[in-house]
C-alpha cells in the first residue's frame, strides 16, 4: 500500500469515527415522558441554534443544541412556564436565540433590512434600465458601414 493511499484511509477512519462519536453524544435516554417530551419539542421550536444559526433547537443535533433541549427539559421538570424559559433564554442569550424575535429598537433592522434591501435594488435596476433607454447609439457613418460590408463579405449585401 503507498504512503498516499494509507493516509487516506486514515483521512477517512478519522472522519467516520469523528462523525460516529458525534451521534453517540447527541443520544439521549428514551423518553419516559412523552408530554414533556412533547413541551420540550414546543419550546425548542421557538428558539434558533445557535451553532447552526438556520435550524430550531428542536431540529438541530449540535451539541448546544442537545445541551439546550437538556435545560429546557430540566427547568419544565422544576415547574416553569415556557414563557419563563424563553426569558431566560433571551437573557443569557439574547435576542438572537428567539427564532422570531420581537420587533424593538434593537431588532428594527432585522425586521425591515429585508425590505429596505429589495427596495433599493429595484430602484437601483428601474435606473440601470431608464439609463439604458435613454442612450442611443449614433448612426454608423458611410465608412463605418463600408468597412463593414467589406468585413462580412458578400453576405453584408443582404438584409
Amino acid at each position: 500500500m503507498t504512503p498516499m493511499r494509507s493516509w487516506l484511509l486514515l483521512a477517512l477512519f478519522m472522519g467516520a469515527w469523528a462523525t460516529a462519536t458525534a451521534q453517540e453524544r447527541a443520544v439521549r435516554p428514551p423518553v419516559t415522558d412523552p408530554v414533556l417530551e412533547a413541551r420540550v419539542l414546543k419550546v425548542a421550536e421557538e428558539l434558533r441554534c445557535l451553532v447552526c444559526q438556520n435550524e430550531t433547537v428542536a431540529a438541530s443535533q449540535a451539541e448546544l443544541a442537545v445541551d439546550l433541549r437538556d435545560q429546557i427539559r430540566r427547568q419544565l421538570t422544576e415547574g416553569r412556564t415556557e414563557a419563563d424559559i424563553q426569558r431566560f433564554m433571551v437573557e443569557r442569550y439574547g435576542d438572537f436565540v428567539l427564532y422570531r424575535p420581537p420587533l424593538k429598537a434593537s431588532t428594527v433592522l432585522l425586521w425591515v433590512g429585508p425590505f429596505v434591501l429589495l427596495l433599493v435594488g429595484l430602484l437601483a435596476l428601474w435606473r440601470q434600465l431608464r439609463l439604458q433607454a435613454r442612450r442611443e447609439e449614433p448612426p454608423l457613418s458611410a465608412a463605418e458601414w463600408e468597412r463593414a460590408r467589406r468585413l462580412l463579405g458578400p453576405q453584408g449585401d443582404r438584409p
